[in-house]
């Protein structure tokens, strides 16, 4: 697909940002595979926690393999349940989902995570690296059989994903253009306490940066260059969302709140920053010679503005047999199920027109977020 919104000068740079979900995570797949299907290669994909390892998968293969092996990852990952659900609808698919993952927590993921036997007492003091109730250990070597880290360092992807300091509370990124990405800067994006452990990198501790925000969206902003911008921005819990009729509603939306992570604060934030620096150029170029000169104005004008960026949200909305534990609920039928609504999320945000005819002047930030009309054809969230 020839992306639409560059303006005459610039070049198009395209970047895919995962936000973090655990199991949801398939969700993004879907959606990369439909990117697929319109010919779009990102130049740069950038990830927190899940969104990390669906990101190392993509940029660590070559182009025709991504799909395979995100593939291979979401089946080792899921598991198919010895019974099945003839029409898996309502309350009978909401118990089959709280059943998978009740296992999940029980026994763990192959490929991902196990339980820790026996569990310390809370007070009971350990070595840092193993305070956590699951060994993410698996994790490692399904990290080294999927992904080629030399192509992920040297390929022409850029590759960042996001974690924290566990000392510090700093937000930080790993990105192949600062630094050699190997297993455990993926693992540390995903290191989401108290479940899974601390990763230690040149002798700091890191856990998963959806503590402090579950998007890199704002990262990809601040770093941008001059190119102008086409930002697929997969999120994998919908800030939106409808009033609680249940404790367990309430849990879920909770949820949803806390790991939706302000991307649209994000985006106003930088939609505003970038308004103030093109009124600060026209109103440079109202002034008289002798206050051209001034100090002041020079420090807004050196924050020149980036290119355009056109920004297409596409948000993983929840159906009504999910609940609170919607995140770590492997079970092969419900991983399908994200894998297929992010591609056809995919499909309709990018064939329709207000996508495919956009425009964005130079010093601009659009945003869409078309899905909703789809999930919601008369209206509501």
């Amino acid at each position: 697909m020839a992306d639409a919104g560059a303006t005459i000068d610039n070049r198009l740079m395209t970047v895919l940002v995962l936000q973090g979900g655990g199991a949801l995570g398939a969700y993004q797949a879907g959606v990369y595979e439909g990117l697929v299907e319109e010919h779009c290669r990102p130049d740069w994909v950038a990830g927190i926690s899940i969104g990390a390892i669906n990101a190392a998968i993509i940029a660590g293969n070559p182009v025709g393999q991504r799909v395979k092996r995100l593939r291979e990852f979401w089946d080792q990952v899921s598991s198919e349940l010895l019974f099945k659900l003839d029409e898996p609808l309502g309350f009978a698919r909401r118990a089959f989902n709280e059943t998978s993952a009740a296992l999940a927590a029980m026994v763990g993921i192959p490929g991902f995570f196990h339980p820790r036997f026996p569990q310390l007492p809370p007070e009971w003091p350990a070595d840092f690296s193993s305070l956590s109730y699951y060994d993410t250990t698996p994790l490692r070597r399904t990290l080294l059989d999927l992904i080629d880290f030399d192509l992920l360092n040297d390929g022409p992807m850029r590759f960042s994903v996001g974690a924290v300091n566990v000392m510090t509370g700093n937000f930080v990124y790993f990105d192949n253009r600062e630094r050699e990405i190997g297993p455990e800067h993926v693992m540390a994006s995903g290191a989401l306490p108290p479940g899974f452990p601390p990763i230690e990198i040149d002798g700091e501790w890191y856990w998963d940066g959806g503590l402090v925000s579950n998007t890199p969206l704002q990262y990809v902003l601040d770093q941008r260059s001059a190119d102008d911008m086409a930002v697929y921005q997969v999120d994998l819990f919908s800030a939106r969302g409808t009033v609680p009729r249940t404790m367990a509603d309430v849990f879920q939306r909770e949820k949803d709140i806390r790991y939706s992570s302000r991307t649209r604060m994000n985006t106003d934030l930088s939609k505003r920053m970038q308004e103030l620096r093109a009124a600060a150029r026209r109103l440079a170029e109202k002034l008289p010679p002798e206050l051209r000169e001034d100090a002041d104005l020079g420090v807004l004008l050196a924050n020149r503005s980036p290119g355009a960026v056109s920004i297409l949200h596409l948000i993983n909305r929840s159906d009504t047999y999910e609940s609170n534990s919607k995140d770590y609920e492997f079970s092969r039928m419900t991983v399908r199920d994200h894998w297929k609504a992010g591609l056809e999320d995919a499909r309709f945000s990018l064939e329709h027109p207000d996508w495919r005819n956009r425009t964005c002047r130079s010093d601009e930030i659009v945003t869409f977020d078309l899905t909703g009309e789809r999930h919601h054809p008369n209206g509501g969230c």
